[in-house]
């Protein structure tokens, strides 16, 4: 996925490990390719989440769009989490809450038009007053204005050290005027079709099934490799695996853990990630309202038979919010702070019926929700089951309506710093709170890291804040994911394993 914090120093590097991203076949990025298109056969990729939002730019379909390389923002992000120049050439900080930043020359939107201060001020602006707001700015607040045709000075409402690999989040891609033309006054509607600058065009999108994609010959870093990409939506992990085995696809989206070892090594690509597959447990109402019950739904998780019997080993056990992924978390964790003595079975037994969520996107989390089932079962309490696609559960997720929830989550997707993570989803304010989670030890936590500027202070700022969160209970850690793409590595180059999930596709993909 594109690139997402900044800084002129080395600030948070979350992903100090070149570990963490594998090496493929070709380039990684897509900036920077070299001109000429390559060979002449489109690539055919089928994707696991189907648009929820009609691909609007301040949700999960962001990702989508910086994966398929449709969108940039002003900076991106390079294997180790640094920001390196995008849309923006350069930047420099001036005092502790503002930037200046100066644009492209040579950029030019998909729809003709010229890139420049002001429309990348429009976009930060609309991004800043949308509702709801992007996970990424849960923690902050910008405000962008225009210095002559090439420079934007951004200011925060606190220090933000991390500003430029902020911009580098997909859901703050530039994009020309016509996008907004005709949205809603929330700014919630947004049309990126054609109005992006990546090298690849966003032609045509067919719901919930297909999307179409033509490569931008004006793209600022040379002609993409591949003339264009026809995309599946296929929400079934087999089918995916299906079509990949079948050469329907030539890449296919998180090939499921059940189908890895059918597929053979030539096929399915493993490497680290940063994600976290967690018990979202509801602490504004029901059953999970009462700390105790949280405690116990904790003490009933057992993370090994996960690893062992769901993930086929292709997984990490549960250490914490931030796993593997993040290798510096293991060494700076404490203790969680303030946790409830568990109820004990009897009183769990008297407890009302929850309501247990998950999705069907990534195959693993129904069969995951099984086993917790049990596992919740067997301390007393009663289950029901709810499973279905990830649009048609996020809104209700969000609005708390479930009892406990069960979801895969990047840790470093918004910020490439886990700081934005632990805000979105955990604080009182924060924008992707499945939890509902409001406590004020919690909040006085994440705000102390979020302000600081030094690495090692910075970490061991959210590690006090992931032992406030862990002490909570509000969300038990299942299991630390490891990444299965799919792809045929004899006959496609250029595809971008990146655990924070931001590229797949780019300008360098091709067949043959």
């Amino acid at each position: 996925m594109p690139t997402s914090r900044p800084r002129p120093r080395r600030v948070a590097l979350p992903l100090a490990a070149a570990a963490l991203l594998v090496p493929v076949a070709a380039a990684c990025t897509s900036s920077g390719s070299s001109g000429g298109s390559g060979g002449d056969q489109r690539l055919k990729v089928a994707m696991a989440f189907p648009p929820a939002q009609a691909m609007s730019p301040y949700g999960d379909d962001a990702v989508t769009l910086s994966r398929l390389a449709v969108v940039e923002g002003l900076t991106r992000l390079d294997r180790d989490g640094e920001a390196k120049p995008a849309l923006a050439v350069s930047w420099k900080r001036d005092g502790d809450r503002a930037w200046e930043f100066t644009v492209r020359e040579n950029a030019v939107f998909q729809d003709g038009t010229k890139l420049d201060a002001a429309a990348v001020v429009r976009s930060l602006t609309a991004a800043q007053k949308a509702s709801p707001k992007p996970r990424v700015l849960s923690d902050t607040t910008l405000t962008a204005t225009a210095e002559g045709a090439d420079t934007v000075r951004i200011t925060t409402k606190d220090a933000d050290p991390l500003l430029p690999q902020r911009l580098a989040n997909p859901s703050l891609s530039v994009l020309s005027a016509a996008a907004y033309k005709g949205g809603s006054k929330d700014g919630s509607k947004v049309d990126p079709a054609g109005h992006a600058t990546g090298p690849f065009t966003l032609a045509e999108v067919n719901g919930a099934v297909s999307a179409t994609l033509k490569r931008n010959d004006t793209y600022w870093g040379g002609k993409a490799k591949a003339p264009g990409v026809d995309v599946k939506f296929v929400a079934d992990g087999t089918a995916r695996a299906n079509a990949l085995r079948t050469k329907d696809v030539d890449v296919a989206e998180y090939v499921p853990i059940s189908q890895a070892s059918l597929l053979g090594d030539g096929l399915v690509h493993e490497f680290p990630s940063a994600r976290t597959n967690g018990l979202s447990l509801n602490t504004g109402r029901g059953v999970f309202a009462d700390p105790a019950m949280r405690a116990a739904a904790r003490e009933a998780i057992d993370s090994q038979a996960l690893v062992d019997g769901v993930y086929e080993g292709r997984a990490d056990t549960a250490q914490g919010l931030l796993g593997p992924g993040v290798p510096w978390a293991a060494d700076l964790r404490t203790a969680p702070t303030g946790r409830a003595k568990a109820a004990a079975p009897a009183e769990v037994r008297k407890t009302e019926q929850i309501v247990l969520a998950t999705y069907t996107n990534r195959p693993e989390l129904p069969e995951a929700a099984t086993v917790v089932q049990q596992q919740l079962e067997k301390r007393g309490f009663t289950v029901k089951q709810v499973v279905r696609d990830y649009a048609q559960l996020e809104a209700d997720a969000l609005a708390g309506k479930y009892d406990a929830f069960i979801q895969a989550r990047n840790t470093l997707l918004d910020t490439a710093d886990p700081v934005s993570y632990l805000a979105s989803d955990f604080t009182c304010d924060g924008s992707f709170n499945i939890t509902q989670l409001c406590a004020a030890p919690v909040d006085t936590a994440v705000d102390r890291a979020a302000a600081l500027a030094g690495t090692d202070a910075r970490h061991r700022a959210e590690m006090t804040a992931e032992a406030a969160i862990l002490g909570s209970d509000a969300l038990v850690p299942l299991v630390h994911e490891r990444f299965v793409q799919g792809y045929d590595d004899t006959r496609v180059r250029g595809v971008a394993l990146d655990p924070m999930e931001r590229t797949l596709i780019t300008a360098d993909t091709r067949v043959g």
